[in-house]
Parts: structure tokens; sequence; C-alpha cells
């Protein structure tokens, strides 16, 4: 496995972006389902990513944005279908918190789902707490919010 540190504008992490939104709206149940998401998990603002390569070929991302000062939030963590059950999404995170660590932040936020079984699984296990829904994910029911410090 090779890991690559990059930003939201390389091509395989825009890829498995694409993946990720395609696996979501399976899960939701159609892409009319998490629409009001859509528009916070642009790449723009992206500037610290991660990917995991496995004979040449891009198999997992996580990446981490600025949220406000000592908080990052943790974004578009995704790992292919045929790669799960690896343990790739938890060398993800703890890359991504190593990195955010790194660069200052002193605690990680992010947005999930309750149909999100597994992703939630991982966080749980990860150390990260459940809290009041933040910034745009506030009036949101179907969204649970975490941390970690």
């Amino acid at each position: 496995m090779e890991i690559v540190y990059t930003d939201g504008k390389n091509k395989d992490f825009i890829e498995l972006c694409r993946l990720l939104d395609e696996n979501l709206d399976e899960i939701a149940g159609g892409r009319k389902q998490r629409e009001q998401y859509v528009q916070y998990n642009t790449l723009e603002d992206i500037n610290d990513v991660v990917l995991i390569y496995e004979d040449g070929i891009a198999v997992g991302c996580a990446s981490f944005k600025y949220y406000d000062e000592g908080t990052a939030e943790v974004k578009r963590v995704f790992v292919r279908k045929e790669y799960r059950g690896r343990g790739i999404s938890k060398q993800l995170m703890n890359f991504i918190e190593e990195r955010a660590k790194g660069k200052g932040f002193s605690k990680l936020i992010l947005e999930t789902g309750a149909l999100l079984v597994e992703a939630m699984g991982l966080y749980n296990k990860m150390g990260y707490k459940v809290i009041e829904n933040y910034g745009p994910y506030k009036c949101m029911k179907d969204s649970i919010c975490m941390e970690k410090i």
C-alpha cells in the first residue's frame, strides 16, 4: 500500500468522491433523498487529503478542512467496496488525525448519517462522540454529528 498526501484537486480524490456520492445515493434511496447535503460536500475548500493506493489504484480517501480556530472538519471518507473490511478506513482516519494534529488542530468534527452504520461503527471505535448538530446540519434530522478531542 502507498500513502499519498494531496489536496482536493487531485484527480484520484475527485473520482473517489464521485464513487462515494454514488454509494451514498444508493444507501439513501437516490440523489433526491440527499440533495440538501450536496452543497456541503464540495471539494473547493479541501486542502488536506490522504489517499491509499494498492497496485497503482486509489482505493480509499479521507480529508479535512478548517472549521474554526483549533477545529477541523473531517470530510469525504471512502473506501471502494471491493477493498472494505481490511482496515483501510481506520488507517485513513489515523492519517487524517495525525495530519490535523500536526497542523495545530486540537479537535475534529464530522457529520454522518444514521443510515451509514459502518461509518458510525468506525467513528465510535475510534473515540468520536455524538454531539449536538453543528453549522449547516443543525436542522437536519437525519444528520449525526460527532467530535474527537
